[in-house]
């Protein structure tokens, strides 16, 4: 009686990965491997043995080389080849230009990792000597062994939203960096105002407070003392809706007024360090501004793509995380799985056994850095708003489970879990069904994709 295959899901998934590489690599085209630079471009035409068929360096922009791709379809004709497609590392914005003129020449294009480029380098010739010419032709012999990938083709809204995601990524940083500048000052000049509040950068009250001392104090706190305390409090009333916020904490503001009698610190740092404060606080406005516009401009695409409604289903996940998220994956039906999304986002389990060894299984962390920041970011709030998620955490890190987790692993699995419940619900267009993601529901059953 036949037992079947035996073949694994992953042998299947891999099996169809070649086949999707083989139609763009075909056997009937030689292999244009480019060693993309900003004005020189080293080109080497290779056939399917690995063979070097002929070379080429352009002195041209990447977008300038339509050029090149006519003179190695004529060079591929005469070696009996029915056309070319073209290789490169995905350097810089240079790769898409080159795969537009690609596309526009019939030609498909592959991708290779810098990573493999450089380990195929080393592995060539024991050696690690690097010249353009020949990244190019290890390049090409990486693709005809198809050691590469399909590039995200991604459509207008898509690629708008992977800018609008990057513009954000590098406000948040300022944003950060901001806050712990503004902390170390005054833990150097005014240290008696870090401990009003158990977390002071985060009060609006504070915040307001801070700036009105700065911006009267001339580096002395303790002159603002001679206005009153009600003058004071007034005064931070009026500074409240510079940071969004209509109501103070009286507690806080009375934490700050005697704060303002405290002559802790470096003295000979004080008025320089609350001037830079000062104008740190002010940038800092400036950077939540641009960042809020940035969100509503992401959640924007988000409604042109149709997806609101559907990432919003899932409780505990707000219609930026989700956008930030996308921002990073692009569109997730390019993918063959949930476990595909996180695996590109390096939140897989990393197994190191052999034979009798078990070693200790870990976050593979070999994606998309900004893409696992992003799910990890998610399940905070996940965790406390979603009961499936915080069901799943609480199991994770219990002592009823079989292998305990830590607080950092439990969370690492949410925003798993996270990832692929995205997959599921915009892949197939339907809402989350918290039945089907905790399980209680088969997702055949219900007429819906299996979140979980």
């Amino acid at each position: 009686m036949a037992q079947g295959s035996g073949l694994t899901r992953g042998d299947r998934n891999r099996n169809r990965k070649i086949g999707l590489l083989r139609g763009v690599v075909r056997r009937d085209r030689a292999v244009l491997a480019v060693d993309l630079g900003e004005d020189k471009q080293a080109a080497v035409l290779v056939d399917h043995e690995g063979r070097v068929l002929a070379r080429k360096t352009v002195t041209a922009k990447a977008h300038r080389l339509g050029g090149l791709l006519e003179w190695a379809a004529g060079q591929a004709g005469r070696a009996g080849f029915g056309g070319v497609v073209v290789a490169c590392e995905p350097t810089g914005h240079r790769w898409k230009a080159l795969m537009g003129l690609a596309d526009a020449a019939g030609a498909g294009l592959v991708c290779v990792q810098p990573l493999a480029v450089a380990r195929a380098r080393e592995g060539d010739d024991f050696t690690r000597d690097k010249t353009d010419h020949r990244d190019a032709r290890l390049i090409g012999k990486l693709a005809v062994r198809l050691d590469c990938y399909l590039p995200e083709r991604a459509e207008e809204a898509w690629a708008r939203l992977r800018h609008l995601g990057a513009r954000r990524s590098a406000l948040v940083a300022d944003v950060i960096a901001g806050t712990q500048q503004v902390s170390d000052l005054l833990a150097c000049a005014w240290p008696a105002a870090l401990g009003v509040a158990a977390r002071p950068l985060e009060s609006t009250t504070w915040l307001a407070g801070l700036g009105v001392v700065t911006d009267r104090c001339c580096g002395d706190p303790a002159r603002l003392r001679k206005m009153g305390y009600d003058k004071f409090v007034a005064a931070i009333r009026r500074e409240l809706p510079r940071w969004g916020a209509k109501r103070a904490c009286r507690k806080i503001a009375r934490g700050l007024w005697e704060a303002l009698a405290d002559a802790g610190g470096v003295a000979a740092q004080r008025r320089g360090a609350l001037e830079r404060v000062h104008l740190l606080t002010a940038d800092w406005r400036s950077l939540l501004a641009r960042l809020a516009d940035t969100e509503q401009r992401m959640c924007a695409v988000l409604d042109e793509l149709g997806l609101t409604a559907l990432v919003t289903s899932i409780d505990g996940l707000s219609a930026v995380g989700a956008a930030v998220i996308l921002a990073e994956t692009g569109d997730l039906a390019r993918f063959a799985s949930g476990r595909a999304v996180v695996k590109h986002a390096g939140l897989n389990p990393a197994e190191n056994t052999s034979a009798t060894l078990a070693g200790r299984t870990r976050i593979s962390r070999r994606g998309r850095p900004g893409l696992r920041t992003a799910a990890w970011r998610a399940a905070w709030p996940g965790v406390r708003h979603n009961r499936v998620l915080a069901a799943r955490y609480a199991h994770l890190t219990g002592r009823d489970s079989g292998t305990r987790l830590a607080g950092g692993q439990a969370r690492a699995a949410c925003a798993a879990a996270l990832l692929r419940w995205l997959w599921a619900v915009i892949t197939r267009r339907q809402a989350w069904d918290a039945r089907i993601a905790a399980g209680l529901v088969p997702a055949r059953a219900a007429g819906a994709p299996a979140a979980a």
